[in-house]
C-alpha cells in the first residue's frame, strides 16, 4: 500500500493555502490525501453541555470537514482521508511523518503573531519529520507554479542523494527544468595561497564546487529519465544565493541530515534561512541515520 500525502490544517488561511497545494502535489503523483487536525488542550477538556466532545473537539472536526469539502472542490477524484488527533500539533505530525510520503505544512498557524517569520510548528516539523517535509510559502507566482522550475541546493553532505532524487522526481513529474545549484567561497586568507583567474576567481575552490556538484547529480541522474537539467556554479553565501533565487522558482530542495540521538533542531543554516525567507514552497528532505522519534 502506498504511503499518503499529510497536510496539517489549524484552520488558519496558511493551513488552507498549504492545503490546496497538498491536493495538487497528491494529485501529480497519484497519492491520497491524508489531513490532519491536532490539538492538546482536546485531552484534557471535558465534553461540551449536551455533547459526547469537547469544544476543542468540536473545532478540530470543523476545520477538518471544511478542508476535506475544499478538497474535494479542488480535485473531486483525490481519495482523501481526515483525523483529529488530541496531541500538540509537533509531536503529532511528526509521528505522521513515520508513516507518510510526505508532509506539507503551512508557514504560519492560527493565532500567530503576524510578523513571526516562521510558524512554531512548521520550523521543528521540518527540522526533525523522517520523511521529506514542505512547507508552503512565497508569493503567488511560485505558490501556483508558473514559473516551470525546479531549484535544487546541492551542498558538502546534507540530505545526500535524497534530496537530488527528490527534486530529480519533482522536476520529471511536473516536466520542468531542474536547477541544481552549488554555491561556494574563497575565504580571504585562503586567496593569497591558491591561483586566480584574471576576474579574481578563485581556481581551487570553484573545481572543488565543480566536482561537489557532479558528485551529488552523477549517482541519481542514473536512476532517473532525463530531466531539462541546469547546473550552476555560484560564488557567494549559499542562503542569500537561493534565496534570490526562489523569486523564479516553483519549489526549493534542500538536504538535512538525521541523527538519532540529536534532538535539536537539526537544521542547517541555508535550510533555515529558506523557510524564514523564500519566495515559494521549501521542501526539506532527510538523509535519515538511525530511526527518528517524535
Amino acid at each position: 500500500m502506498e504511503l499518503p500525502l499529510t497536510v496539517g490544517v489549524d484552520g488558519s488561511d496558511y493551513g488552507f493555502e498549504a492545503l490546496d497545494w497538498a491536493v495538487d502535489e497528491a494529485a501529480l503523483h497519484k497519492r491520497s490525501l491524508r489531513i490532519v487536525y491536532a490539538s492538546r488542550w482536546e485531552r484534557y477538556e471535558p465534553p461540551a453541555p449536551g455533547q459526547d466532545r469537547s469544544a476543542g473537539q468540536v473545532v478540530g472536526h470543523d476545520v477538518v470537514g471544511v478542508a476535506a469539502g475544499r478538497a474535494e472542490r479542488r480535485n473531486p477524484d483525490l481519495e482523501v482521508d481526515t483525523e483529529v488527533l488530541a496531541d500538540d500539533p509537533v509531536h503529532a505530525l511528526l509521528r505522521e511523518s513515520r508513516t507518510s510520503w510526505l508532509l506539507v505544512t503551512g508557514s504560519r498557524g492560527r493565532g500567530e503573531i503576524a510578523n513571526l517569520l516562521l510558524g512554531s510548528v512548521s520550523l521543528p516539523v521540518a527540522a526533525r519529520a523522517a520523511c521529506p517535509v514542505v512547507v508552503v510559502r512565497g508569493d503567488e507566482a511560485g505558490l501556483h507554479g508558473t514559473h516551470d522550475r525546479i531549484l535544487l541546493g546541492v551542498a558538502d553532505t546534507p540530505g545526500g542523494p535524497e534530496a537530488v532524487r527528490f527534486a530529480l522526481r519533482e522536476a520529471t513529474t511536473r516536466d520542468c527544468e531542474l536547477h541544481a545549484v552549488r554555491a561556494w567561497r574563497c575565504p580571504a586568507p585562503e586567496a593569497v595561497d591558491h591561483p586566480a583567474l584574471p576576474d579574481g576567481t578563485c581556481v581551487y575552490h570553484r573545481a572543488r564546487a565543480d566536482t561537489v556538484l557532479d558528485e551529488a547529480l552523477t549517482g541519481p541522474l542514473r536512476e532517473h529519465p532525463p530531466v531539462r537539467l541546469h547546473r550552476a556554479l555560484v560564488e557567494g553565501p549559499a542562503h542569500k544565493i537561493l534565496v534570490e533565487r526562489t523569486a523564479a522558482a516553483d519549489l526549493v530542495v534542500v538536504g538535512a541530515q538525521r541523527h538519532e540521538r540529536h534532538l535539536g533542531l537539526q537544521l542547517g543554516h541555508v535550510a533555515h534561512a529558506l523557510l524564514h525567507h523564500a519566495l515559494c514552497p521549501v521542501a526539506v528532505v532527510p538523509k535519515i541515520e538511525g530511526s527518528i522519534r517524535a
